[in-house]
């Protein structure tokens, strides 16, 4: 399973809309749009976890600088958190 940060997001896309733009490539296990917690808002990123590595490494490829919601996003693998 790999983990892909998504950048650049516009303010009106949602999870299913990030789920249906990455699916085309293989199963998404989860979308997941980080909120400020404060207003609820989008803060413009998300993560998306994809059950192959290849198709992963695929969508990362085709996504990366194409257009979705109106805004040029951004698609790489996810780095691990540091503690």
């Amino acid at each position: 399973m790999m983990n892909i940060f998504v950048s650049k997001l516009s303010y009106k896309t949602n999870n299913d809309s990030l789920v249906k733009a990455f699916e085309i490539y293989g199963t998404v296990m989860s979308a997941n749009i980080i909120l400020d917690k404060v207003t609820g808002r989008s803060k413009g990123f998300g993560f998306v976890e994809m059950e192959k590595d290849e198709d992963a490494k695929q969508a990362i490829q085709k996504l990366h600088n194409s257009e979705l919601d109106g805004n040029q996003i951004v698609v790489k693998q996810a780095e691990p958190r540091r503690m």
